[in-house]
């Protein structure tokens, strides 16, 4: 008798410290998919505790919320994987899936009564519902050892719902009555083996929630809100990286160095929030513009830096100058229609094995230069010729 109880509580106790636990992730991390998941864990306590414990209504009809309650677990789980990878969520194909299960589970109770039929319909529909998760994740990168495990446990529930069914009824036989379904191998595997799942999908999922918030974290110190670039550090810290990897691969990179002509001149006209929306439109304009593999920092107050991995000196002017033609229109009607701003732009070629510092020193040299011959122009860098004293 206990034993039976413990069984029956031991699912909606699980959901319910699981569904506690992701709320209070969410109110950290407010993104829809935690919600998502705390609402599923959730939907899973309410249906095992109306499936086991709440009053017999007639023709058994609390089965009819109970299983419902089963299906919208497994939509809004995996709505919560798939919206984690910000994939649009097939709200449409899950309800028409939960509502032809539903369809089926109904006939088997009320017209044509099967326990088995009932069975394998919601599990049939959960497993489809999983298997839209599969076909989600199927075509993306999977980054970090926790993305091939929600890719797993999606799969894995799959052919578990779909084949765990079959091959229990077939090896254990039908049930005449729900005294013996509850009774059964079958609904005992179904109470430990959902328990597991729950559990691991929920640790798979905070694990994953933990690294998005870190993710979050390191954003929030390596970029710039404003431009919606890199800030110096971050800049400084990716624009390194790459610069090692070129000189591994015997690559040379190209730096560029933009200022905003007169920037303190327009905020003291302009105002500040005007000078804050060319800052702004610089920063979407360079992302549009910049090349795939581009680094690109805001490094100062109107100063940006754009490391181009493997670029050649061509390459790098032709950016500089489509970022330098391109600002004024970038700007449109953010700005004042009096106001027309310019930027000038240094860049540098180094060889393999230069190092940032070398690279910003050159750019700056030729940013000086463009800003010496009249700024809202592209200079490059320059070495100036060594003089040799005459001989005696």
């Amino acid at each position: 008798m206990y034993g039976q109880i413990f069984i029956s509580l031991l699912n909606p106790g699980i959901g319910l410290l699981f569904a506690i636990a992701f709320f209070l992730l969410w109110l950290n991390h407010r993104e829809r998919y935690v919600a998502y998941a705390a609402w599923a864990y959730v939907a899973t306590a309410a249906a095992f505790l109306i499936q086991d414990l709440a009053p017999v209504l007639p023709m058994e009809l609390q089965r009819l919320p109970a299983n419902f309650g089963f299906l919208l677990t497994g939509m809004l789980f995996a709505a919560a994987i798939i919206k984690r990878y910000a994939l649009p969520v097939p709200w449409r194909a899950m309800a028409v899936t939960t509502a032809v299960s539903m369809a089926f589970f109904t006939w088997f109770l009320l017209f044509q009564p099967s326990i088995a039929a009932r069975i394998y319909s919601i599990s049939l529909g959960a497993g489809i519902i999983a298997l839209m998760v599969v076909r989600a994740l199927w075509p993306l990168e999977r980054p970090y050892f926790i993305d091939k495990v929600l890719f797993w446990v999606a799969s894995l529930s799959a052919l578990n719902l779909i084949i765990r069914p079959l091959v229990i009824l077939y090896l254990g036989g039908g049930f005449d009555n729900y005294v013996g379904f509850q009774q059964s191998v079958y609904w005992t595997t179904v109470q430990f083996s959902q328990a597991m799942v729950s559990i691991v999908a929920a640790i798979s999922l905070m694990v994953a929630v933990a690294i998005d918030m870190l993710g979050d974290l390191r954003r929030q110190v390596n970029d710039d809100e404003l431009s919606g670039l890199l800030n110096r550090r971050g800049f400084e810290a990716a624009a390194g990286k790459a610069l090692r990897r070129c000189a591994d691969e015997g690559r040379s990179a190209a730096l560029l160095i933009a200022d905003l002509d007169h920037f303190k001149k327009v905020n003291d006209t302009y105002g500040h929030a005007v000078g804050d929306a060319i800052i702004t439109a610089f920063g979407a304009h360079v992302r549009a513009a910049g090349p795939p593999g581009m680094i690109a920092g805001r490094i100062g107050g109107e100063e940006f830096a754009l490391l181009l991995p493997g670029a050649g000196i061509d390459a790098a002017r032709q950016l500089a100058e489509t970022v330098r033609i391109g600002l004024a229109p970038a700007c449109g009607d953010r700005i004042p229609a009096t106001l027309c701003p310019t930027t000038s732009i240094g860049l540098t070629i180094g060889a393999p094995g230069t190092g940032l510092s070398a690279l910003m020193h050159e750019a700056d040299q030729a940013l000086y230069e463009a800003k010496r011959t009249g700024r809202d122009c592209v200079r490059a860098f320059a070495p100036k010729p060594v003089r040799f004293a005459a001989g005696i």
